[in-house]
């Protein structure tokens, strides 16, 4: 069944064009990846969808009475007054005014005999039915399936007003799914998400028989949900039938026979050219019995004139991402032994070990709020049970990324680690998506993408050897993950990083530190060796 359609549906604001005649149809039960750089128009879509925003041309039709649900990363101001508790028991209108009508059958019930009785168990039964029916005695399960799912028990007598961005964003995903609607938007997901949360997410969209379109930079997540990709390039949509990883495969053969049919293309318009010139050439010395040769040119000009010229395929930009390493450090490059870790009153680690070596890509991996990131700052403090090695020279890029002078711009910024002319340093910039008078903005304007791509060029202008990295892919569109993965995968020193993108972890890890039991457990490999590793463990 035909759940949405756009049909040749554009989207403009004010002068900029965002989508340009797109169709794309939805089918009941599809699970699709909405992917494509930032700013392309894949919210907008979702919106156009959840008609929170009208189309500028075209059409967008959605299958009459389907209820649609809308996960974004806003908090919604009409719960600020309530308890996470209410908002969740208020989420189910039908439900509670089931209830409240059972009760009053109840109450009558004790006081009636007779036929009065009989209708009244009559019309009782009938609404018990009805509550079977809408699922109302299976409510109260599943609510405690989905908030321990997600940690959330603590939250549950908070007002949602005084809730973090995360906190909020994982009460607003607990409702949507708890609705369960016939269409779910979800914008991001799986931010604020723990490994173990995004896992049981993944389960319960892969199984949900509902039509899901989801937009999300982790592409393991789209691996593991998604039956279809869509992806929005320069305003239109091209349909993939299969997930993230066959997106790739299938978008690299379309590009390199586009490229290929382009080359075999421009071969012949230039070998008709020259056939062309030579053919009024040949004409020319044969005057006055040169006309053959000149008809036959016309009629090579006319065929040349009918050929549709293919577009040739564009590149997507991509920041030129290589760091500099001139100086190794020695073999071992941080060493801790009896090493405690607290948060408050609540002790994380408790006399652990732990050592890096030089050339090893260590991922510390762990719970949310199990002290990562304290690790990472403790290293950089130097914290007395933690020794640096000999010629360690580290860069540093913390999950909250802040400069010491936020008023400054970003040229002045740049301008503090960059080596060369101005016209050089912002031809440089340019290649880092800051354009123009865009190097006049100043640092607590920036977003934070644009806060990482700009730490990573001061960082690319410094010759460090070791790399500590607390949630490099946060904010970042793919493809500006991919070109980090690759550069990664090309420095020569040794890397420190914390991520809960199981997709980068594959691609860059050799080695997990995983906090467990307060102690720091050692697994050989990636994120997907680490999962073997403990299935086996479990399984003996």
């Amino acid at each position: 069944m035909l759940e949405i359609s756009f049909n040749k549906v554009s989207k403009n604001y004010g002068e900029k064009v965002v989508l340009k005649n797109i169709n794309i149809e939805c089918k009941t039960n599809d699970h699709i990846a909405l992917i494509g750089s930032n700013g392309c128009g894949k919210s907008t879509i979702l919106k156009l969808i959840a008609k929170i925003e009208n189309p500028s041309s075209g059409d967008v039709f959605i299958r009459k009475e389907a209820s649609i649900g809308l996960l974004t990363q806003q908090p919604n101001p009409d719960w600020y007054p309530y308890t996470v508790k209410e908002i969740i028991q208020d989420s189910f209108p039908e439900i509670n005014q089931l209830k409240e009508k059972l009760k009053k059958e109840e109450e009558k019930l004790g006081k009636l005999t007779g036929e009065e009785l009989e209708k009244e168990v009559i019309k009782y039964s009938n609404l018990q039915e009805k509550m079977i029916e809408i699922g109302g005695y299976e409510v109260e399960t599943k609510i405690d399936k989905i908030v321990a799912a997600f940690k959330a028990e603590s939250l549950l007598e908070r007002k949602y007003e005084l809730l973090s961005g995360g906190e909020k964003t994982i009460v607003n995903l607990i409702i949507i799914l708890l609705r369960e609607p016939d269409i779910l938007l979800l914008d991001e997901p799986n931010n604020h998400l723990d490994i173990d949360m995004i896992e049981w997410l993944e389960s319960f969209l892969r199984n949900l028989k509902k039509t899901i379109i989801v937009v999300s930079h982790d592409r393991y997540f789209l691996d593991q949900v998604a039956t279809k990709t869509i992806l929005i390039d320069r305003g239109e949509a091209e349909i993939f039938h299969g997930n993230y990883s066959y997106y790739l495969e299938e978008n690299e053969r379309r590009i390199t026979s586009e490229f290929n049919a382009y080359k075999t293309q421009q071969k012949q318009i230039e070998a008709m050219k020259k056939s062309i010139k030579k053919l009024r050439e040949f004409g020319k010395l044969a005057y006055p019995c040169g006309e053959n040769f000149f008809r036959r040119a016309a009629s090579i000009e006319k065929r040349l004139e009918k050929i549709e010229v293919l577009e040739k395929p564009q590149e997507s930009k991509t920041i030129p991402l290589k760091f500099q390493m001139n100086q190794r450090s020695g073999k071992d490059v941080i060493v801790a032994d009896q090493y405690s870790l607290s948060i408050g009153e609540k002790e994380l680690l408790k006399n652990t070990k732990f050592s890096i070596q030089y050339q090893e890509r260590v991922c510390l991996m762990g719970k949310n709020g199990c002290g990562k990131s304290t690790l990472m700052k403790d290293i950089m403090r130097r914290e007395s049970s933690i020794k640096v090695g000999s010629n360690v020279k580290i860069g540093y890029i913390p999950q909250d990324i802040r400069f010491e002078d936020e008023t400054k711009t970003i040229l002045e910024e740049a301008r503090q680690y960059f080596i060369g002319t101005e016209e050089i340093l912002r031809s440089a910039l340019t290649k880092f998506l800051f354009y123009s008078e865009g190097i006049f903005v100043r640092l607590k304007d920036l977003s934070g993408g644009e806060r990482l791509r700009l730490k990573l060029f001061c960082l690319m202008q410094q010759d460090n050897n070791v790399l500590l990295l607390d949630e490099p892919t946060n904010h970042i569109d793919i493809n500006t993950k991919e070109v980090l993965e690759e550069a990664l995968l090309k420095y020569s020193g040794t890397i420190l990083m914390i991520s809960h993108d199981r997709y980068f972890i594959n691609k860059v890890a050799t080695r997990i530190l995983y906090f467990e039991n307060q102690k720091l457990v050692n697994y050989i490999g990636n994120y997907n060796d680490l999962k073997a590793t403990r299935a086996r463990q479990k399984r003996n």
